[in-house]
């Protein structure tokens, strides 16, 4: 565990100087769709050990003075309330999130593109708050036919109806808090938009997965449609790509099925189209950063587990279907893994088993499992956190980092006069009851020390946990997954 397989220092600089050199192919104005996660980008972090989640803005600091970012919303995703499934919050809310952090390190936001707007009512209402938040926002609708009927997208009647977004940079950065929110379509709408005023612009695609230089049964790539199995990607042999040069690209299925249609609007907003294939139009180096292969396979493997859980997860919980779970089961049969290659299950089962409730295990650096039970004062996943600081401190499994007389209190707070039915204590109340206990006691300070070193831990719980303990895990940075089912038969959990 904890092998470094990717150079990152590397990937930012091949990364930065890819985009120059494509901003300079079309006369100075580019218009890159940012496929994946801007922030945060946790999944490439988890396959490629060493990657850091936030290599791309990094990048992209490289290029500040030249780079503008425009934040596209799908309106369909305001109205369903869409969540990203990392952090738990809706896309609405994300696009907040995303325009605070790219302005407090100094990267450009110009605006906010809402696509698919249809005067929605939650749509109208976050437009709004946007304005009164002195953000710039277009209105960007759905076009009849799009993107078959060509000769109509490129007129004024489909990309002409949608508002031209007013860009001041070379290049212009369009990202989104998730997929399916019109990225691509935005960039061209800008290109029919750009070519009517005269202005040289072009457009390329900037997408960190299916890595295009690695074989189509890459443990990457198929960690990559491990991530997407919701979408139905499925990655590809690029046959433009290998028809025009003789070289076999990975490519993904929907970049593949629109590439005709895609480079025929090209063609007829531009005059020809600059491209071959749907690979020529990614500006994507990662492949050239591998350093550890093995490091980098067993990291995927880890990664398609976790989502084959978490696929299983959502299926209990109404949220997914169960043909993705047998996607799932089909990956993982392809890079013949099962839940025995992450030892945590099995470890948080035996728990479980032995002490007749709800367990967690969690994987130090070392190899050495460390599990924890449901107690009167404890959640297993508060004990499982005690347990592990104190293992990571060295500290004794019969010393008590906190003790009952503090705990009891908490718990009569929770109850008497809160209104929890739950006495325990989840894992950010132990945190926080820890961190008091620190400020007198060494041992405590000593566990507390420790937190820092949890992150990438690999986690498993024989529940799905409440969501506050779910969170807490998340922001520490520990991958942890769940068993399918719920601690009680209650209908609401929370």
């Amino acid at each position: 565990m904890g092998r470094i397989g990717f150079d990152n220092d590397k990937y930012i600089k091949l990364q930065s100087q890819e985009i120059i050199d494509r901003i300079n192919m079309f006369g100075g104005k580019l218009y890159l769709e940012f496929g994946g996660k801007l922030f945060d980008d946790f999944h490439a972090a988890r396959v490629l050990p060493g990657f850091a989640p936030d290599s791309k803005v990094k990048m992209l600091l490289k290029l500040k003075d030249q780079a503008e970012i425009v934040v596209v919303i799908n309106a369909d995703a305001i109205e369903t309330n869409k969540r990203r499934g990392d952090l738990g919050i809706t896309y609405d809310l994300d696009a907040l999130r995303l325009i605070d952090a790219f302005r407090e390190i100094g990267l450009y936001v110009g605006s906010v593109v809402i696509t698919r707007f249809n005067f929605q009512p939650a749509t109208q209402a976050f437009e709004k708050r946007l304005k009164m938040l002195g953000i710039k926002v277009y209105r960007h609708f759905s076009i009849p036919d799009y993107p078959a009927n060509v000769p109509f997208i490129v007129s004024d009647d489909g990309f002409g109806k949608n508002d031209y977004i007013e860009t001041t940079r070379s290049l212009v950065v369009v990202t989104a808090p998730g997929p399916g929110s019109g990225k691509m379509a935005t960039c061209l709408s800008q290109l029919y938009h750009e070519n009517k005023r005269g202005v040289k612009a072009g457009y390329a695609k900037f997408e960190t997965f299916p890595v295009w230089n690695l074989p189509l049964k890459h443990p990457v790539n198929i960690a990559y449609e491990a991530a997407t199995a919701d979408l139905d990607d499925v990655n590809m042999i690029d046959p433009f790509h290998l028809e025009q040069y003789g070289v076999t690209s990975v490519n993904y299925n929907r970049d593949i099925e629109i590439f005709p249609v895609l480079n025929a609007i090209m063609e007829k907003i531009m005059g020809c189209s600059p491209y071959k294939s749907p690979t020529d139009m990614g500006v994507n180096m990662a492949g050239y950063c591998i350093t550890d292969e093995d490091a980098v396979r067993e990291a995927c493997n880890t990664e398609v587990i976790r989502r084959y859980y978490a696929a299983m997860c959502s299926y209990r919980q109404g949220m997914s279907d169960k043909s993705d779970i047998y996607k799932l089961e089909l990956l993982m049969n392809q890079l013949h893994i099962s839940a025995d290659n992450r030892p945590v299950i099995a470890a948080a089962l035996k728990k479980a088993e032995e002490t007749g409730a709800p367990a967690l295990a969690i994987q130090l650096e070392d190899g050495r499992i460390i599990t924890g039970k449901t107690s009167s004062l404890l959640g297993p996943s508060a004990a499982m956190m005690l347990n592990c600081l104190k293992a990571l401190a060295g500290i004794p499994d019969e010393i008590e980092l906190i003790s009952p007389t503090i705990i009891e209190p908490i718990q009569k707070l929770k109850t008497e006069y809160m209104g929890n039915r739950n006495p325990r204590l989840h894992t950010d109340e132990v945190l926080i009851a820890l961190s008091i206990c620190a400020a007198t006691d060494k041992t405590a300070a000593a566990a507390m020390a420790q937190l820092s070193n949890i992150r990438g831990l690999e986690a498993h719980s024989t529940v799905i946990l409440a969501r506050v303990d779910e969170q807490c895990f998340r922001k520490l940075g520990v991958n942890i997954t769940f068993e399918p089912k719920y601690q009680t038969k209650k209908l609401y959990h929370n």
